[in-house]
């Protein structure tokens, strides 16, 4: 819906926002303690560090000169900080903690951009002054790139060891000792749209253009996400020993890397399986939803005789009402609120699948938005009419490669402003480290 707000009240809230998620980041900075800020919790990922600079660069590379005209101060450092890592085909980086500043140095850098930035935004709206782009759509890239990386660096934190992190209380969601009771929803012939108009008064990433409209036919999904219960049977059953159940490349893979179960889970001394959380390990909490790879939820739908859903079945299932119209979100019209799913930094862990009927979607299907990415079937590509952002070209078409997978929904850590219908998230099939579950379909 368009807002009813004038355009100076906006720009000046996004000012507010940004400060907001400037406050995110510098508080998950906070939660590792001094001497582990150079480590590399993800082999595939740069190391701590380079994040701290790199928020900032990106604001700085963004917005000096596009809308103020800004000479570079630090060049060398605006290079060094202004891209993170999507190895594909494994390659690791191999740098040295050595080969960083130091983080007096960082964060000497970083105060000298927001300092700058501030003024000039500032001066800007008061002024009613326009750069290259409008300031509006730059302020709103900066904000939820930062918003995405609290949440990237949520799960990039989740893997480093609990003693390099100052714990915060970040107690477990209740969960009944009953097992949910998964059970699959019919889903009629429809359409399903995707993406967003141009002319629309909100916010999307270049890839969320333009709107395109799918015929979904008839098929059935499953209520809730696969929960670490049932993902527990398929590893008994010997899923990740089977390799029937694997595409070669996955099973290439599996076999190299001989992973053996989710990367959150842990086998205790007495042989129990254990979830490891952001700041403690518990029992595994058997009615959340897994996290896994693209790659280990195939081989888990072709064990139960199902398949993933397509991006088009998905926005069905989770948009589509009875009338043949669509929603905004699962739940209705109504802004995104807790009280419909475990997101917007609400809870560090996952809550069980069944613990937000409210917010259902129109045909039942249950806890569709939070909670964790869904996977599907879908590679990554443009919708028809995509135009790359002019300032940002490779946001999205440098991973129109056919190695990404399209996600949708989102995780306990991601922010109510990118749980929209149109937004579109994107991984490898074999990174295991995301807040990313799935749920099953039969056509």
């Amino acid at each position: 819906m368009a807002s009813t707000l004038s355009p100076a009240v906006v720009e000046f809230r996004l000012l507010e926002r940004l400060q907001d998620a400037r406050r995110r980041t510098d508080e998950l900075f906070g939660i590792v303690k001094a001497d582990s800020l150079y480590e590399r919790p993800i082999p595939e990922r740069h190391r701590i560090i380079f994040y701290i600079g790199h928020l900032e660069a990106f604001d700085w590379n963004l917005l000096s000169e596009r809308s103020f005209g800004l000479k570079r101060f630090q060049p060398e450092s605006d290079r060094l900080f202004a891209f993170g890592i999507d190895p594909v085909g494994g390659g690791l980086p191999d740098d040295q903690p050595s080969d960083w500043p130091s983080l007096e140095e960082v964060h000497g850098y970083g105060s000298r951009i927001r300092q700058i930035l501030d003024e000039k935004i500032t001066t800007a709206l008061d002024e009613n002054l326009h750069g290259e782009f409008p300031l509006h759509q730059l302020l709103n890239v900066a904000i939820e790139h930062r918003l995405m990386h609290a949440e990237t660096l949520a799960y990039m934190l989740h893997q480093l060891p609990l003693d390099r992190k100052i714990a915060q209380r970040a107690p477990f969601p209740a969960e009944t000792k009953e097992l949910v009771a998964q059970r699959m929803i019919e889903i009629p012939a429809g359409r399903a749209t995707l993406g967003l108009s141009r002319g629309e008064e909100v916010f999307g990433w270049d890839n969320e253009y333009e709107v395109c409209l799918v015929d979904v036919p008839a098929f059935a999904i499953d209520k809730f996400e696969v929960t670490n219960g049932q993902y527990l049977d398929f590893m008994q059953a010997g899923g990740y020993e089977t390799k029937s159940f694997w595409t070669d490349q996955d099973w290439k893979w599996r076999a190299a890397t001989e992973i053996s179960h989710p990367v959150f889970w842990k086998r205790n001394n007495n042989d129990q399986w254990l979830y490891r959380g952001m700041f403690e390990e518990q029992p595994l909490p058997l009615n959340a939803p897994v996290y896994v790879s693209l790659a280990e939820a195939r081989a888990y739908a072709v064990w139960a005789g199902k398949q993933l859903p397509s991006e088009a079945e998905w926005h069905r299932a989770a948009y589509g009402d009875k009338n043949g119209g669509e929603r905004s979100y699962p739940w209705g019209y109504t802004a995104p609120t807790s009280s419909f799913g475990n997101f917007d930094f609400a809870n560090w862990n996952p809550t069980a699948v069944n613990a937000f009927p409210t917010g259902e979607s129109a045909f039942g299907v249950a806890d569709l938005i939070g909670n964790g990415w869904e996977w599907t079937s879908t590679p990554f590509a443009p919708l028809p009419g995509f135009k790359p952002f002019p300032f940002y070209a490779g946001y999205s078409a440098d991973f129109f490669d056919g190695k990404h997978f399209v996600l949708k929904g989102g995780s306990p850590r991601t922010a109510a402003c990118m749980v929209r219908r149109s937004f579109r998230n994107w991984f490898q099939p074999h990174y295991q480290y995301v807040y990313a579950g799935f749920r099953c379909v039969q056509r």
